[in-house]
């Protein structure tokens, strides 16, 4: 009975020896741990990692750092990131206004026609340039000073080169403004009277050739005609005197002292006789006739013809 209660009660001492052990051993470990101050709004006793809702506040795992590399320093702090300098901006400068280019100049091409041809290609030049106003004498197949002046003229105004004579773009540009010249252009029968034979006396110098049988006149310069016109002359009381005479007086504007009528252009070369523009004759043809002077019906024929006749030419008034 005693060896009972001896056993009982070293079971019992053994039991509280081994109860003050646990209880010391759990002391220690709870000082050695950090103490947690509740942040502030924070109500204590909850888990800050925990997200709102989720029952028992179990906190959100996060990520676990990553692994150094092996023989990686792991002291050594992160390298700073490298600020880009700006690069500072290049003022910008406006652009040169651009130069005008000068214009390429036109050459002219290789001579086609010029002074002093003749033949039907003269002559197909001739009318065409009438056709368009530019030579106003008659087609002669020769190529001279009149010709070289209506060409130059043409050039002049479509921006080809000027240079009195033909070359292929001026006679493509002509050919594409004209049309091909009839026989009765080509022959200055352009429904007017047509002139007879030439007085051998107007083949020299510069001369009014007067025709009575044709009624025509034809202003000749060195041979060559370089305007025809139709005329009338006077009637059976007051005929034109025919001969050779020369211009001795010019009057632009003249009125007749004798009849008060008008006598524009008029060239004198016989005692009051001259060539003149008649309105009459214009308008009524050879229904009337002239006191004795030669009418000229076409305006801008005789017009012309005043400015290119001087004071002494020659007048041969016949009949062919």
């Amino acid at each position: 009975m005693l060896l009972v209660r001896r056993l009982a009660t070293t079971v019992v001492v053994a039991a509280l020896l081994s109860g003050a052990a646990l209880g010391v051993g759990w002391a220690t470990r709870s000082a050695d741990a950090p103490r947690s101050t509740p942040a502030q709004g924070e109500r204590p006793g909850t888990d800050p990692g925990a997200q709102p809702g989720r029952p028992g506040g179990v906190p959100t795992p996060t990520p676990a750092p990553s692994s150094p590399a092996p023989g990686a320093d792991t002291d050594a702090s992160p390298s700073p990131v490298p600020t880009p300098t700006p690069t500072p901006e290049t003022p910008t400068t406006p652009d040169a206004a651009p130069q005008p280019q000068p214009e390429p100049q036109l050459r002219p091409g290789p001579r086609l026609l010029g002074d002093g041809d003749q033949g039907d290609e003269v002559r197909d030049l001739q009318a065409r340039l009438r056709q368009i106003d530019w030579f106003e004498a008659d087609v002669t197949g020769f190529y001279g000073d009149v010709t070289a002046t209506a060409v130059r003229g043409f050039q002049a105004k479509r921006e080809i080169p000027a240079t009195g004579e033909v070359d292929r773009r001026t006679l493509d540009r002509l050919h594409a403004m004209t049309s091909a010249p009839t026989e009765a252009e080509l022959t200055n029968q352009l429904g007017g009277n047509s002139p007879g034979a030439l007085d051998p006396r107007c083949r020299t110098g510069r001369a009014l050739c007067i025709d009575k049988t044709s009624s025509t006149l034809r202003w000749v310069v060195d041979g060559q005609v370089l305007k025809t016109v139709d005329t009338r002359f006077g009637g059976p009381a007051t005929p034109t005197r025919e001969g050779r005479f020369s211009v001795d007086s010019k009057s632009r504007d003249h009125v007749s002292s004798l009849y008060e009528t008008s006598m524009p252009f008029a060239m004198f070369f016989s005692r009051g006789q001259a060539v003149h523009y008649s309105p009459d004759f214009a308008a009524v043809g050879y229904a009337g006739a002239s006191h004795g002077c030669v009418n000229v019906r076409d305006h801008d024929a005789i017009a012309w013809l005043y400015d290119q006749v001087r004071v002494g030419d020659t007048v041969i008034v016949y009949r062919s």
